[in-house]
């Protein structure tokens, strides 16, 4: 059976997330993803940019699909790299830059987070905030 993550989970997730982006006052766009990299939430805060809608989608789809976080394909696909136009495939919807992260349980992908709205350290640092509440759900 493939392990995901419930709605209630997903909520709790964006929760924390949506706590980072208030606490550095940055408007942000939060998805959570099942392991495929569907839809399960997605919480557009007052005033965060609409283009984030699809960019925080993306990113959480990259995660799922690649099980891996989106800023680890930064360097890999620039020109010259082995994954150089990796961002144009699979119908433009990999991410290769930060805010995206997989969320695991018993080393298995069973989700992932993305955010965007801000730069992309910020959007990384919402995203972990994220990761932190999903890592200590599954604990209990």
């Amino acid at each position: 059976m493939v392990q995901t993550i419930s709605l209630e989970t997903a909520k709790d997730v964006i929760d924390a997330a949506e706590r980072k982006a208030q606490e550095i006052e940055n408007p942000m766009v939060i998805t959570v993803a099942n392991s495929e990299g569907n839809l399960i939430a997605q919480h557009r805060m007052d005033d965060a940019w609409l283009a984030s809608v699809n960019i925080s989608r993306n990113k959480a789809y990259t995660s799922a699909a690649l099980e891996m976080a989106t800023d680890e394909l930064a360097g890999p696909s620039q020109p010259g790299e082995s994954l150089y136009g990796l961002q144009t495939t699979d119908d433009d919807r990999i991410v290769v830059f930060g805010g995206g992260y997989p969320l695991t349980r018993d080393g298995e992908v069973v989700g992932a987070i993305g955010v965007s709205g801000g730069q992309v350290d910020q959007d990384m640092e919402v995203a972990q905030a994220g990761v932190e509440a999903f890592e200590e759900t599954a604990a209990q």
